[in-house]
């Protein structure tokens, strides 16, 4: 499914890396101090005539934006990317002072949820209905609104009035507060060769992480930009690398920061004293005991001790658990949701499709130790052109070209899999696959349009991926195309599934035989499926009172068009038999595979949350989580259980998760790779309320 917002009206959020070297290119000549920029730009001013924008991704263009400017001014924005993305209009009138005294927006966002929002100013009160319903507001609680579902042209309105304020800092409605601070000026360049002076901004406020973009000299909205997403000024559409490269770099510089705080570096050997260790084997607790730490390795699991150590630092456990690092095994990985990570336990990564540069690049970073970061595993994302096409990883146009893909990712040496896309031709399957299993790496992927999963496993697939794209198979006519968001609004027929059928059998039994595994992300399925306007979504409930408001806000929306009372039942029943489908799968063998395709991090939680629907225990859960999966990607002797000699990726939780799982969601501390973090130091940094108090540190 490959669920993500790219430079949609939630602002723009998938934060990745690039090397410092990309800003030191910049000439000396073309960059100045951003403020005196910020200055000029003081004054509100109302443009004219008509902007035009490219939306690009990685390097395509995937979309436009339209900004008319007259008595009101008009939007129009849409993009494409992997059969689907958000179509936006909106209507804004603003008063003399620049701040919007109505704005509406109607459309689709990425996954077809329908788009009425509005806001009006009457006298001096703001009323406004958006997804989460209809709320009003007396205007002395602050005078500008930040409109959920809008375009990114929203950045260029809210950038106005910020720079107009002392402290370009303003309370916002719904509720909070948003910041802009100027990064850095430079020059850019048209495809006629005409330069522009450009200053870059970071807007930060209501969400996880701060959107980068940048205006011209005359105050107008240049670009929006993240390490994969541009929206990028008509005819400067040769500067998307550089911008996207300039975005991606800011965000480095943000966690390097952060990093610096929160990283606590000891000169000493850690011992974490008093606490139960889960053991995956047996699916028990041990009894009290303490566990040693010298430089990245655990170097022994001991009694417990009665008193310090003068050279060792000793951490009070409390009697709480320590469970190994989790594998999210379905990610994408960006450097935006990194930390965010290692703060949730999550201390490594499958990756399953990407930017390969940047991907690249972000490895590095996290190596090298620059970022904080899981541990990555690659696999090698391969996609055939078409209309529907997604732009991650490498595009294909022929089987040669689809074998050469194959061929360069062994070469590698890094990617331990390749996966299959939608829009791949499922001809030429077999040989890729038996080209993949000649060169040492499996095939992963989801099932390509126009055929079935009982073909990707004949054709010698070792994984499917997403459990939607198994069952589509079992529902969908021969002819009915996958690449569009029916691969998503068919799932309300999964109700007249019955898994005791010979279709649906047939595959199962064949996937048991092969000793097949299933990446069947089913917290994004929850929240695609069950996630209603107005109401929290199921997912979140746990968690969405500590979260900055705009992460609450957007727990309250639906995903996908719910039109009618019929469509609201055949998605909870279509859910209903999805659990019911993974349960079978397990019960006949099918191997199953934690991952979320949602950023990891507490929707990992709740992923893992989940599988206790489908019979396992919550012991059986955290062994799949942990061991279970480094054997998957033949990382045990490493990696997977909290034993001497391996490396010290582990986590500590004041309850007992055999007990409740939902003890995971009340981390105190986290190491990886020897290195101690404690999430209550980790979680303002990015507006979120902490789950639970660090654990004291006896002597340092």
């Amino acid at each position: 499914m490959n669920f993500k917002f790219p430079g949609n009206a939630r602002f723009v959020r998938m934060l990745a890396a690039c090397s410092l070297a990309v800003i030191a290119a910049c000439s000396q000549q073309e960059q100045t101090e951003p403020a005196a920029v910020v200055a000029e730009q003081a004054a509100i001013v109302q443009p004219a005539g008509v902007e035009s924008f490219t939306a690009m991704i990685s390097g395509n263009r995937v979309g436009q934006m339209e900004v008319q400017h007259g008595d009101v001014t008009n939007v129009g924005y849409e993009y494409r990317d992997n059969g689907r993305g958000p179509s936006v209009e909106e209507v804004i009138e603003f008063n003399d002072e620049g701040v919007p005294r109505s704005w509406r927006v109607a459309g689709a966002t990425t996954f077809g949820n329908v788009i009425e929002e509005q806001f009006e100013i009457q006298g001096s009160r703001a009323f406004w209905t958006d997804t989460t319903g209809s709320s009003e507001s007396d205007m002395a609680e602050a005078n500008l609104y930040v409109a959920q579902e809008s375009s990114p042209y929203a950045l260029w309105v809210y950038a106005r009035l910020l720079l107009a304020d002392d402290d370009n800092t303003l309370a916002v409605l719904p509720a909070g507060e948003l910041k802009l601070e100027a990064i850095e000026s430079l020059n850019v360049t048209s495809s006629s060769g005409a330069a522009l002076a450009i200053t870059t901004y970071a807007l930060s406020g209501i969400d996880l992480n701060p959107s980068y973009f940048a205006l011209d000299d005359s105050g107008l909205l240049f670009a929006s930009m993240n390490e994969r997403f541009a929206l990028v000024r008509t005819g400067f559409e040769a500067e998307e690398e550089r911008l996207r490269n300039m975005a991606a770099e800011y965000a480095t510089r943000r966690f390097e920061t952060i990093q610096e705080k929160v990283t606590r570096v000891f000169d000493k050997p850690v011992r974490i004293n008093n606490v139960r260790v889960f053991d995956p084997i047996s699916l028990s607790l041990s009894e009290l005991a303490s566990v040693l730490v010298t430089e990245n390795r655990i170097a022994a699991v001991d009694d417990v001790v009665q008193a310090a150590n003068a050279d060792e630092i000793l951490i009070d456990g409390a009697g709480g658990t320590l469970v190994a690092g989790m594998y999210e095994m379905h990610a994408h990985a960006g450097q935006g949701s990194a930390l965010l990570n290692i703060a949730a336990g999550v201390t490594s990564f499958r990756d399953m499709g990407n930017n390969n540069e940047v991907l690249s690049d972000l490895i590095a970073k996290i190596e090298s130790g620059r970022l904080v970061g899981p541990r990555i595993n690659r696999s090698g994302f391969i996609e055939g052109k078409s209309p529907f096409n997604s732009n991650s990883g490498i595009l294909v146009s022929t089987q040669e070209e689809a074998l050469d893909a194959v061929r360069w990712y062994a070469d590698q040496g890094d990617f331990h899999q390749i996966k299959i896309y939608n829009s791949m031709n499922p001809a030429w399957v077999p040989a890729m696959v038996t080209e993949a299993h000649a060169r040492g790496m499996r095939v992963s992927g989801h099932v390509p349009a126009f055929t079935n999963a009982d073909a990707m496993i004949a054709a010698g697939y070792d994984e499917l991926t997403h459990i939607n794209q198994v069952m589509l198979g079992w529902v969908l006519a021969p002819d009915e195309d996958t690449r569009t968001l029916l691969r998503l609004t068919a799932m309300k027929r999964f109700p007249a599934i019955d898994i005791n059928s010979p279709a649906v059998q047939l595959t199962i039994s064949g996937m048991a035989g092969r000793g097949m595994g299933i990446d069947p992300t089913l917290a994004i399925h929850e929240n695609l499926m069950l996630s209603r306007n107005g109401e929290v979504a199921p997912g979140m409930l746990d968690y969405i009172d500590n979260m900055p408001v705009g992460i609450q806000r957007n727990a309250r929306t639906a995903r996908s068009e719910i039109a009618t009372p019929e469509d609201d039942i055949a998605y909870r029943q279509g859910y209903a038999k999805i659990l019911e489908t993974v349960r079978e799968m397990r019960d006949q063998g099918v191997v199953i595979i934690p991952g979320t395709d949602l950023g990891g991090s507490f929707t990992y939680h709740r992923e893992l949350e989940l599988y206790q629907e489908i019979g396992m225990s919550a012991a059986e859960v955290l062994r799949m989580a942990t061991l279970d999966m480094a054997s998957y990607l033949g990382q045990a002797d490493e990696l997977g259980s909290i034993a001497p000699g391996k490396l010290a990726d582990f986590f500590l939780i004041p309850g007992d998760p055999i007990a409740d799982l939902k003890a995971i969601k009340t981390i105190s501390l986290v190491v990886k790779d020897g290195n101690f973090y404690f999430p209550s130091d980790i979680y303002p940094e990015f507006g979120i309320r902490p789950f639970t108090d660090a654990p004291e540190i006896l002597n340092r």
